[in-house]
Formats: structure tokens, C-alpha cells, sequence
């Protein structure tokens, strides 16, 4: 496997990573595609930060030496091999694992969605689990005070509303409280590294889903993220990124040659992470629309009782989506909001992962709905849809008629912004 060249050790905000500088870059507000021939030279697959950490002669492995570590992590914190970095690092002798920490759902997984996460003993390894997901979001400081430093290895999506970057936030803040280095394990944004969409998250809708100045996709790696967390909220943390090798930024997850996994119950495929913002801000708790959570294609779907699926698909076809099919499908619920209420509209079939574009589709897919069926597609209170969206600015276009070229624009100006910004933190 071919190793990026001469990686460099740089110091930004308080933080280290050993990495190239950045090697792509895209316009702020323009989605990206990544260029066809760039398949024809991908790695066998990409090396996990996991796998850098744990490899022979590894430098980070010699500053842990010895050490005590906390642990944050749950089932899609794993190797190549698909072996958990819980169980790696607990059976490694050369660390002493003492602490586990666990986000939303769980450290094996177990906890449903919004469902809080009780502290327990992990029935692997034996060893003590804090949560951070219910009434604590953060490592306490009598269990940080027993560490010497702590790690981080979950898998994001490349959502803002995705709750594991929170997460990631939350432990940042108090490890810089504390005085513990984190070392975050670096892994791929399986949307890829490119695009980024959507506006900013006003300081009245912050909250777990809304958590750190970004946009909705934000084509960051989860190790970018602390970067860029570190520096523009100015945290303080001692932060260390331990590098992937391999990925690119025009990468989506099938160019990685990784086995996906399940990252939360509804996200148990690559396919889910594709499109998890797409018919999830669409439908959520923002519209009367359904996501297709209840039936075996979680947000693979969007469709309401009242919708002609073959209408949206012909409707849909018109606008030009780049990367994307619409399919005419009806389908019943076994379980959540719609269970046994028969739903009509389309299946979204991911043709090209580096074309399609999330937010651009879910836009499309509101401005038709409203077009079709006026206020049939109904939108949720403000308080709602500014927490998803960040604001209320896109239902206020929304309601007014806008096109999807308008509702992106006024999303234009912070785009920039961002774009110059991020490339201050970009590893790859």
C-alpha cells in the first residue's frame, strides 16, 4: 500500500497530526465530484488511525506507553479487520485501558436512538462504562483524574446533525479542563472530503444536533473536526490526530476498501450514510414526511399517504439531480410513527456517490413536494426546524416558493467563510 509521502508533524491551536498538507480543495458553495480517473489509482484499502496508532515503531504508541487510557468508542470503532479498538487496545500490553466512555447507542451498540445510555461494565472486556449520552454529555472529572489521557475512535457520517461529533466536542472540552491529551483516531468521511452544504447554526438552535459552528455536510474527517473545533472555539485541548494513509479527499466510503459498519441502528450500510441527510432533513421531525424508518430500508425512502410515487419520480426527473435515481415504490411500516400506514413515494437509488450531492437532493425534494402539493407537505414549528437546519431562514424560503438555486444561495456568503476557514485544519 502506498504511504502519503513525508508525513509532517503540525502544530495548529494546541493540536499535532502527522500528515501531508491538503492536496484538494473545492469552491465553498459548489458540491464537488471527484474526477473519474481517480479510482484507477486507490490503495488496496485505507489504514485506520487505529492501525497507525497499534503498528509497530509507532510514535504515538510510545508517547501512550505505559499509560493509562479512557476510552471513547462504540461498534464502529474498529479496525480493518473489523476488530473493536476496545478489545485491541485492552488486550495490547504495551497500554493499560481503565475506562470506557459511550456515546449515543451505546458502547456494543445496544440502545436505541434518543434512548438514554446507562453507566454499566462493558460484558467484553470488564470494564467500567460512562455514558455520554442521557443527562451527562461529557467525561466526569473524577473518572478523567484517573487517566493520564484519552482516546477517541468512533466512526461520523459526515453530518452536522450526527450526534457523535457532539460527542466528540463535549469530550474536548473536558479533556482541555482537565489537562489530559486526546488522541483521536482518524477515519474516513464516507461522503467524501469535498463538498459541504448548508448554512450555519445560529446561536439560538445550538443543541447535540447542532453542535459546532459547521455546516449540515461538512466534508471533514472526524480528526479534521477536532481540529477545526480546537481552533475556531478556541478549546484548548491537547490534542494529537493520528493520521489515516490512503484516504483521499475525493474518496467516498467505496473507494476506502473497507467492510462498513453498523455506525447506529439505522445506519446499518454504506448506503444509509449516503443518504441519512438527504431523506432525514427532509423528513425527520422537520415535515409530515417518512424517512422510511420502521421498514427495512431506512432512510433509503421518502414518501407520505398522500403522495403519487410515479408523479414525484417524473417530477423529481426533471430537476437534473446529479448522482441519483428516483424509484416509484409504496411500502408499510412495522414499526415507529407510521407502523401500518401504507406509504407512497420514492426510493432514492445512489448512482454515482461522488456526484450526488445530500442537501442539494433533500431541497430538491421539499421545493418539489411543495410545488406539487402545496401546504399538504406540512412543516414543522420554527423550533424544530431550526434545530435541524440551523435556522429558519430555509423555511421561510420554502414557504415563499423558492427554487433550490435560491434557497442554496443564500447559504452562499457563510459557505465562504467556512471554505476559509477549514482549510486552515485539513490533514489530507
Amino acid at each position: 500500500m502506498k504511504v502519503f509521502a513525508a508525513f509532517a508533524l503540525a502544530v495548529l491551536a494546541a493540536c499535532s497530526v502527522d500528515a501531508a498538507p491538503p492536496q484538494e480543495q473545492a469552491p465553498a458553495n459548489v458540491p464537488q465530484a471527484a474526477p473519474v480517473e481517480a479510482t484507477a489509482v486507490l490503495p488496496r484499502r485505507v489504514e485506520l488511525g487505529v492501525e497507525v496508532l497499534l503498528e509497530r515503531d509507532s510514535r504515538f504508541l510510545r508517547e501512550l506507553e505505559g499509560k493509562r487510557l479512557g476510552l471513547v468508542t462504540n461498534p464502529s470503532g474498529v479496525d480493518g479487520a473489523l476488530v473493536p479498538t476496545a478489545d485491541r487496545l485492552a488486550e495490547d500490553p504495551r497500554v493499560t485501558l481503565v475506562q470506557l466512555y459511550g456515546p449515543e447507542h451505546g458502547i456494543r451498540g445496544d440502545t436505541a436512538a434518543g434512548d438514554s445510555v446507562g453507566d454499566a461494565l462493558d460484558p467484553i472486556s470488564g470494564l467500567p462504562v460512562q455514558s455520554l449520552y442521557g443527562s451527562r454529555k461529557a467525561p466526569t472529572p473524577e473518572s478523567l483524574a484517573e487517566l493520564d489521557a484519552l482516546v477517541f475512535d468512533i466512526q461520523d457520517i459526515g453530518s452536522r446533525t450526527y450526534t457523535y461529533i457532539s460527542t466528540l466536542g463535549e469530550v474536548m472540552k473536558a479533556a482541555a479542563a482537565a489537562q489530559k491529551p486526546l488522541y483521536v483516531l482518524d477515519r474516513p468521511n464516507p461522503i467524501g472530503g469535498l463538498r459541504f452544504e448548508g448554512g450555519a447554526v445560529e446561536e439560538q438552535w445550538k443543541s447535540f444536533i447542532g453542535w459546532g459552528p459547521v455546516p449540515v455536510t461538512h466534508g471533514l474527517t472526524v480528526g479534521e473536526m477536532a481540529r477545526f473545533y480546537n481552533e475556531e472555539l478556541a478549546l484548548g485541548c491537547q490534542l494529537t490526530v493520528v493520521p489515516m494513509r490512503g484516504w483521499k479527499r475525493s474518496m467516498t466510503w467505496e473507494d476506502c476498501g473497507l467492510e462498513w459498519t453498523t455506525t447506529s441502528p439505522h445506519v446499518p450500510h454504506e448506503i444509509q450514510a449516503y443518504l441519512y441527510v438527504t431523506t432525514g432533513m427532509a423528513a425527520s421531525s422537520c415535515t409530515n414526511l417518512s424517512d422510511a424508518i420502521g421498514s427495512t430500508m431506512p432512510f433509503e425512502a421518502i414518501g407520505a399517504e398522500w403522495i403519487d410515487g410515479h408523479a414525484l419520480a417524473a417530477e423529481l426527473a426533471r430537476e437534473q439531480l446529479e448522482g441519483v435515481h428516483f424509484q416509484p415504490l409504496a411500502w408499510k411500516p412495522f414499526y415507529g410513527k407510521w407502523t401500518n400506514k401504507t406509504l407512497r413515494g420514492v426510493r432514492l437509488v445512489v448512482t454515482d456517490s461522488h456526484r450526488f450531492a445530500p442537501l442539494r437532493t433533500a431541497v430538491a425534494l421539499l421545493v418539489t413536494l411543495r410545488r406539487m402539493y402545496g401546504e399538504t407537505l406540512e412543516l414543522a414549528d420554527d423550533a424544530a426546524i431550526g434545530k435541524h437546519w440551523g435556522s429558519v431562514q430555509f423555511k421561510t424560503l420554502l414557504e415563499q416558493g423558492a427554487s433550490v438555486q435560491q434557497i442554496e444561495q443564500a447559504w452562499e456568503p457563510w459557505l465562504a467563510e467556512f471554505e476559509r476557514k477549514r482549510q486552515r485544519v485539513l490533514i489530507y
